[in-house]
């Protein structure tokens, strides 16, 4: 299947799980159809199995997402609890459509988790409670691992939510990573447990060969403890001034920190001239993709020139990744697009395309590993191999028999796109839109949601009020009105607003004077005992807390 004929399924609404090769351009089309929703109106809840996976689509966790947390099971009065977080519910009850990436690495029973709380929050027994669902991913690379006492991990097409909901596969064949008709090969016998002489030959020729780019390559490693040293190690064997790069950050604490774990890109960047590099980002007008890699060649502390394996000579500007939620944007980190690359562990690199890379194929691989590390290369001179496992080329026995059963229930799907009338098809199209499709940006937005925006943003209340041209009493009763709805939201911020020691002294006010029989904290009485030193505006923002 083309990428065009998959978009062309997704536009009609039908759940779809997408999935090919690594290198096929899943995630050119997941980008392309979500712009496409947002371009029409339509609420998109953007996820992935993981914190790396999700910022490439400027999304969240499907577990925080979903409120599932790292949830093993939900009780009736878990889904009571996570229906009374109104943010929560309005975040379903608002979504048309759901992405799931990477969606091989997402235990089975989380799945059914996701489905069971959607359900619930959108009043609906249709499987993910009516959304269109898009699962993304492929079984032959990582799969989800289970914790010490989890229950056993097994794959996402295996829970119920997915049978029940019955995706259309959309199997991808074009190859965008890969243009080494022999490298590719290689890499196709292994999916189809077919690797023989020939290939294990043309591995052969790779041990111990410097790659054909003209640059040392990155050590691919299963552990992230032996990135570190190595890196590290490399860097201070390079004399010269260490120039640093701290990332800016804003947004809700929470979510900051998610962003800043998932990043590729380092917290602090730590850089010398001649530090080999990769870029972490695509930025296709400027020649680079994620997985390029170069030599820093000048550095100042606004400045970073890097001089990539084509000798192309690039101005790295500074880049963001953010989390969205239903088209907004709820926290972004900026950060110059590199880190150190003389090493990167393989979960790292899943999503990558490498110029070079160094890998150990001798040592023992779980099935699908070496698939995964070789996979990340583009082309079979940028290899260079210390050793080589005959365990290395195994896939997981079951995901090679469910590969065949996906790939016979795409070829339904082609034959089908294929013959349909272009006008049917368009008007399959439209009528999906005209079944989700929200007002747009020129839908009003109630005040109390509009500040929420801004509070979600990290703003504290003299900003927003200013930005919104209204008293800053009007927005602490606003937040009080958000906190009430969502007891979880982060509002450190707003509480910084005040010194510690004002803000003890008026709590112990509110403690004392306790609360009325219906319910209120009357600011007066605290006024009057506290004096002119103390504002309402103080007060009410100490109210928010209590």
């Amino acid at each position: 299947m083309t990428q065009q004929e998959a978009l062309d399924i997704l536009k009609t609404g039908q759940s779809v799980f997408l999935t090919g090769a690594a290198g096929s351009g899943k995630t050119h089309v997941l980008r392309n159809y979500i712009h496409y929703l947002k371009e029409k109106g339509v609420s998109v809840g953007v996820t992935a199995s993981t914190g790396i996976a999700a910022t490439h689509l400027s999304g969240m966790t499907i577990h925080a997402w979903s409120g599932i947390g790292i949830k093993d099971y939900l009780s009736p009065h878990d889904l009571e609890v996570l229906r009374d977080r109104s943010q929560l519910r309005n975040r379903f009850q608002n979504t048309d459509v759901l992405v799931v990436d990477e969606v091989s690495m997402l235990h089975h029973f989380r799945l059914d988790l996701v489905d069971q709380v959607a359900r619930t929050l959108r009043d609906n027994d249709n499987p993910f409670g009516g959304m269109q669902v898009i699962f993304s991913g492929d079984f032959f690379q990582l799969p989800p691992v289970s914790r010490a006492g989890e229950e056993p991990a097994r794959f996402a097409y295996c829970s119920d939510a997915w049978q029940v909901l019955n995706p259309a596969v959309c199997y991808l064949e074009e190859q965008y990573r890969q243009n080494d008709d022999e490298y590719l090969s290689v890499l196709n016998a292994i999916r189809d447990n077919a690797v023989d002489v020939y290939h294990q030959e043309l591995l052969q020729g790779r041990l111990n060969k410097k790659p054909d780019i003209g640059m040392e390559p990155t050590v691919l490693h299963s552990h992230n403890a032996n990135v570190d040293v190595q890196n590290d190690r490399e860097l201070n064997n390079i004399s010269g001034k260490v120039f640093e790069y701290k990332m800016y950050t804003r947004g809700p604490k929470p979510l900051v920190e998610a962003l800043v774990k998932s990043c590729l890109a380092p917290e602090l960047l730590k850089l010398k001239v001649g530090a080999r590099v990769m870029f972490v980002k695509n930025n296709f007008d400027l020649g680079y993709v994620n997985g390029t890699l170069g030599i820093v060649e000048e550095l100042l502390y606004d400045t970073i020139k890097v001089r990539t394996v084509d000798g192309t000579l690039i101005n790295v500007p500074q880049d963001t990744w953010q989390i969205e939620d239903d088209g907004k944007v709820k926290a972004e980190i900026s950060q110059y697009p590199l880190r150190l690359a003389w090493a990167i562990t393989i979960h790292k690199s899943q999503g990558m395309s490498l110029d070079a890379a160094h890998i150990d194929l001798s040592r023992s691989f779980e099935p699908g590993m070496g698939y995964v590390a070789l996979s990340r290369v583009k082309t079979l001179g940028g290899l260079t191999l210390a050793g080589i496992n005959r365990q290395a080329f195994m896939v997981h026995p079951e995901v090679l028999e469910q590969d065949m059963k996906f790939k016979e229930l795409s070829g339904k799907w082609v034959r089908d796109i294929r013959v349909a009338e272009p006008k049917a098809l368009k008007r399959s199209h439209d009528d999906f839109l005209q079944r989700v499709k929200k007002v747009g940006s020129s839908q009003k937005i109630d005040t109390v949601t509009q500040t929420y925006e801004l509070v979600a943003l990290g703003k504290n209340s003299k900003d927003i009020a200013k930005e919104r041209g209204l008293k800053r009493d009007t927005i602490l009763s606003h937040i009080e009105k958000i906190k009430e709805q969502d007891p979880f939201i982060d509002l450190d911020h707003i509480r910084k607003e005040i010194s510690t020691t004002k803000f003890v002294k008026i709590r112990n006010e509110f403690i004392k004077q306790g609360v009325q029989a219906g319910g209120e904290r009357p600011l007066g009485p605290i006024k009057n005992k506290l004096g002119s030193g103390f504002s309402y505006d103080d007060l009410k923002l100490v109210r928010i807390f209590l």
